[in-house]
Order: C-alpha cells, then sequence, then structure tokens
C-alpha cells in the first residue's frame, strides 16, 4: 500500500501533462452557454493581468526578489484533455469546469509561473485536441482537431493586441500542444512582419521545432539574444524514442543550462534549480543537460524519492526541470531588449 501511494505521489512531480486533477475548485464556475470563448469575458483568460490567478504565484524562496512587469508573456499551455472516461469529442467543451480548474492548477501554476517576475502573463483558454489526437495516423484529421484550438489562440491574440498590448514587448511561451500552436503564431504574426520587432524572444518547448519551418526566425544561441526562439525536448542520456529518431535530427534545440544551441556540456552545478510537486519548494542540482542529435539528454534527476521515477522521457519537465534557469534567462533576455530598444 504505501509503496503505491509512492508511485502515485511521483508520478505528479512533472505536472505540466499528468492526468491527475490536483483538487482544487475552479476559479468561476459556468454554465456551458457557447462553443467559442469570448476574450473580453477574463473567465476564458486562464492568466490574465486583471485578475489573480495560479501563474500569479511564487515559490516561497523568490517572495523577496525584485519584481516589475515590463513585458507581456503570451502563454500556450499543453495538453490537459486526456481522460479517457470522458472522452466524447476531438475538443474539449470550453466551460468544462474540471478541465479548466485542471489547467489553471498544474500548467498555468507550473509552469506560465516562471514567467512572472518581469512579466504581464496573458494564457488564453482554448478548444485544445484531445491527447489521441497526437496518436492519429490520418493527418487530416489531426489537423482538423488542432483547427479549433488554433483559431481561438489566433482569436485571443487579436484580442490581446487589441485591447492590452499598447506596443509593449512580448514573449512567446508554450508547451508541448501549446508549442504546435506557438508555431504557427510565431510565423503569422512575428515573422518578417512588424510585430517581429517587439518579440523579445519565444520560449516553444516540449514539441519539435523543424529547421526549415521559419524563414527568418532565428534560433537563440546566447542567453542574452533577442527576437529569436528556443526549443527543447528532455529526455535521459542514451534514449531516443522510435516514433522521433529521425524528426529529432532535424529539430532545432536549445541547452536551457547555459542557452547555447551546441553540443557544449553544462553540469549540474548550473542548475540553478527546480520546482517540482511541491511548488514552494526549490530543488538544486537536479540534473545536468547536453544537446544530441536533436534532444535535450539529462541524466536522472535527483530529488527525494527520484529512485521510484523509472520513465526516461521528461516531455512533462521540459520547465519544471529548469524553472529557475528560465525565469533568469526571461531577465536577462529583456535586460538585453531594452538596452537595444531604449525608447521602449
Amino acid at each position: 500500500m504505501k509503496q503505491a501511494l509512492l508511485i502515485a505521489i511521483i508520478s505528479l512531480v512533472f505536472s505540466s501533462c499528468s492526468d491527475k486533477y490536483l483538487g482544487y475548485k475552479s476559479l468561476y464556475v459556468r454554465t456551458p452557454t457557447q462553443t467559442q470563448p469570448d476574450y473580453s469575458d477574463l473567465y476564458y483568460w486562464a492568466s490574465h493581468p486583471q485578475k489573480w490567478d495560479p501563474a500569479d504565484s511564487i515559490p516561497k524562496p523568490l517572495v523577496n526578489e525584485k519584481r516589475d512587469s515590463r513585458v507581456d508573456v503570451f502563454f500556450l499551455h499543453p495538453t490537459m484533455y486526456t481522460s479517457t472516461r470522458k472522452f466524447k469529442e476531438w475538443n474539449v467543451e470550453i466551460d468544462d469546469a474540471y478541465h479548466n480548474a485542471k489547467t489553471d492548477y498544474s500548467a498555468i501554476l507550473y509552469q506560465a509561473s516562471a514567467f512572472n517576475q518581469h512579466a504581464r502573463v496573458f494564457a488564453p483558454r482554448f478548444r485544445e485536441a484531445h491527447i489521441k489526437t497526437f496518436f492519429l495516423k490520418d493527418t487530416a484529421l489531426i489537423q482538423k482537431n488542432l483547427e479549433p484550438a488554433y483559431q481561438d489562440i489566433k482569436t485571443a491574440f487579436e484580442y490581446y493586441l487589441k485591447t492590452w498590448n499598447n506596443n509593449r514587448p512580448i514573449i512567446i511561451a508554450s508547451h508541448s500542444q501549446g508549442s504546435v500552436h506557438a508555431q504557427r503564431l510565431l510565423k503569422e504574426f512575428f515573422e518578417d512582419k512588424a510585430l517581429g520587432n517587439q518579440l523579445v524572444a519565444a520560449y516553444v518547448l516540449g514539441w519539435p521545432v523543424p529547421k526549415q519551418y521559419f524563414s527568418s526566425l532565428k534560433m537563440c544561441v546566447d542567453s542574452t539574444d533577442i527576437n529569436c526562439l528556443c526549443s527543447w525536448r528532455t529526455y535521459r542520456k542514451g534514449f531516443i524514442p522510435k516514433n522521433i529518431r529521425e524528426q529529432a535530427i532535424n529539430s532545432f534545440v536549445t541547452n536551457p543550462l547555459n542557452w547555447k544551441a551546441d553540443e557544449t556540456y553544462a553540469g549540474k552545478s548550473e542548475n540553478k534549480g527546480s520546482v517540482l510537486l511541491k511548488f514552494n519548494k526549490i530543488y538544486k542540482k537536479t540534473t545536468d543537460a547536453q544537446i544530441h542529435n536533436g534532444l535535450l539528454w539529462v541524466k536522472k534527476p535527483k530529488f527525494p524519492w527520484s529512485f521510484m521515477y523509472t520513465t526516461r522521457n521528461y516531455h512533462t519537465g521540459d520547465i519544471n526541470l529548469f524553472y529557475l534557469n528560465i525565469r533568469e534567462n526571461a531577465e536577462q533576455r529583456i535586460n538585453a531588449y531594452f538596452k537595444k530598444n531604449p525608447a521602449r
């Protein structure tokens, strides 16, 4: 019984795509009245600076850090629609209270909060595609399922630009399914567009960014590069999933410990800290990192009871394992942006 309990706890350590509802109530209770979100209503924002939400949370060891809101972060969360018991439609209902609460107290709390030190965080709710979408072989059906989610995100972003941006610099941040849509958003709104000058950087994580996808938007190759993107997918050293072996080699990848895009090794001493199941606990030096053939390889992370965490796929830890490094790097890029653009 004790062993089963420990396994259940360890499975929640990396929270971003877990199917375990954390037991919190939704901030709002809505009666479903429409199929598409109305982004003038703050309910349809999982995170928004005009309301309190879990993205405003700060781990206790960091509560005294200097904070400001010089830029905006537009955050796109990973797949939360994973239940097979309730699976009826390919896209989640936008007013599903359980799903929205699950999103708020997992991805928004544990991932979006990494960017809140120097930014206002905007994270739209959207009709995300069910996790089964990514195991389909029918490419037409995959695109059909992803389209409602992207159209919601596009509508939310356009409303954000019109209503709240006011020419402020922007960071695009995303994970997993959110990164599928972030790539499209970057290509449609930023690449070779005037808005590209407002892009501090993009953190497109947990999904491959094909090297040929962008024509002019470049990979960040240093910790202070701006108007560029970072991307990685995290696996245990030596592990390459069969389904991505060829795909991985053709993908952009960044090392979040040294912010290089080459195979320069970064030891665990460069890992400033991870935020895992206990949000208010910082675990330092949990793991190292090195790029290998389009993937980010790390040694097995060290944290309490980690000996029971046997997976070699650390997808759900893409942000959590490097939480403080990401937080610090966002500040570095913001400072670099304003140094280059003092008039802003």
